[in-house]
């Protein structure tokens, strides 16, 4: 008996009828706030010759569900929210040869809060070892590679290096924290709540800063850095700490923006840079894994640090897809730390 599916485009799936035709999940039909979301029934998408169809397990939150759907990055609308998950590949395209109906995957793109997602089999996508839990995989996924990636490339962070993580209980600074811990660098961490700042502590920041209490928070800053500042700044927040960020970099030192949960840091006049011959860049995961070779490296990488307790990966609370409303507006309104994912 053949399976429905393949009638219509050549795939190999995992079993007749285990793929069924709809599917829940979350769409955006508009820009706008949480009042736009809807969870409701959607096709399930049919791979095409060099896609994969995963039936996903887990999905991970980013600011990146939360830019889209505000318009801060452009998207044609409507759309299937989500941009990580992790399940196991039920169907491949005519042409896949790299991954095989059963591998176990963690994914980076569109499309991730469903229950079945079509990923390119030449995208951002790779095998979870069977160590690797599927909550663990979609937890770490988009934001552990970030960390490992930033902390290798974006500046090489060394052993005796002062560094900056900005929001440092958060999701991607959390994880920062710990590989510049474990690098043997001095981490500085900023945090909104006292809460937070046992959190970075823990993570292996040797100062914490409340911004909050201490909104002018530079001094301290330069006191716990030689009195020269930071060789990093790692900022996820922002439009209300960048200037902060910039005073706390040392001569020749670098000030890497990788969020802006805050706002939109205003244009930059380049000649405030040449005082201390700051460099500044706003790089993105996706250029540092974009070869296949990078992305399994990187992966493998992610993959033993958590294994081996390296990295702990924070889980701030688990919601039901059905929930994803509250689950974003825990992460829109920066009351999680660690990372938010959801039960598909």
């Amino acid at each position: 008996m053949t399976c429905p599916l393949l009638l219509f485009t050549p795939v190999r799936s995992l079993c007749e009828m285990s793929i069924p035709t709809t599917q829940k999940a979350i769409v955006v039909p508009e820009k706008g706030g949480f009042e736009v979301i809807s969870y409701t029934e959607t096709s399930v998408p049919q791979p095409e010759t060099r896609q994969i169809l995963v039936k996903n397990e887990y999905a991970g939150l980013n600011f990146l569900d939360f830019y889209f759907r505000s318009g801060y990055f452009p998207s044609p609308f409507p759309y299937t929210a989500g941009y990580e998950s992790a399940g196991t590949v039920v169907a491949i395209g005519s042409d896949v040869t790299n991954f095989a109906v059963g591998d176990r995957v963690a994914c980076i793109g569109p499309a991730s809060f469903a229950e079945y997602t079509a990923f390119s089999a030449d995208g951002y996508v790779c095998t979870i070892p069977d160590s690797i839990s599927f909550k663990a995989a979609a937890a770490s996924i988009s934001q552990g590679l970030t960390a490992i990636t930033f902390a290798e490339e974006a500046y090489k962070v060394k052993k005796g290096d002062y560094v900056l993580v900005q929001a440092a209980a958060g999701g991607v600074g959390l994880l920062l924290t710990q590989c510049c811990a474990a690098a043997g660098a001095h981490v500085i961490g900023t945090v909104s709540t006292a809460e937070k700042a046992e959190i970075a502590k823990k993570a292996g920041a040797e100062t914490v800063i409340n911004y909050v209490q201490t909104p002018d928070f530079v001094a301290d800053v330069l006191a716990a850095s030689e009195g020269k500042g930071v060789h990093v700044v790692y900022d996820g927040v922002g439009k209300s700490t960048f200037d902060a960020s910039i005073a706390c970099a040392r001569c020749k030192g670098y000030v890497i923006l990788l969020g802006e949960a805050s706002g939109s840091v205003p244009p930059l006049a380049l000649q405030t840079l040449t005082a201390k011959n700051l460099l500044v860049g706003k790089p993105t995961l996706f250029n540092y894994i974009a070869e296949p070779e990078k992305m399994k490296y990187y992966s493998d990488l992610l993959w033993n640090q958590i294994a081996s307790g390296e990295l702990d990966i924070a889980i701030y609370k688990e919601y039901p897809i059905s929930e994803y409303t509250a689950a974003a507006a825990d992460l829109e309104g920066r009351k999680s730390t660690g990372k938010i994912v959801l039960k598909i």
